[in-house]
């Protein structure tokens, strides 16, 4: 019984108090501004051929050689001859 007496107030005591605010998303389509992209596995020729000359063309570094390839709104990594990854880019960040 005085072990009860003790361990109910020690419980209030630790009890927490969870309080949230809902946060608003928006709800849009994400896809709606996403630009068309390459899909992995895609040649340069393919890439090229589809979304034209790019913007700019970087050298290709390490091995196994990784290039990179940039268009209006996104980015195209390529591993050999083949699309790795095609990245969107956003504006740059002030820090």
């Amino acid at each position: 019984m005085k072990l009860v007496r003790l361990l109910v107030p020690a419980l209030a005591l630790t009890a927490t108090v969870a309080s949230a605010q809902p946060l608003d998303m928006n709800t849009g389509d994400p896809s709606a501004s996403v630009p068309a992209r390459p899909a992995r596995g895609a040649t340069m020729a393919q890439v090229e051929a589809r979304f034209g000359t790019p913007v700019r063309k970087y050298a290709a570094v390490g091995d196994p050689p990784i290039t990179r390839w940039d268009y209006q709104g996104f980015s195209v990594f390529f591993e050999h001859n083949l699309a790795l990854h095609a990245v969107i880019v956003g504006p740059a960040r002030a820090n």
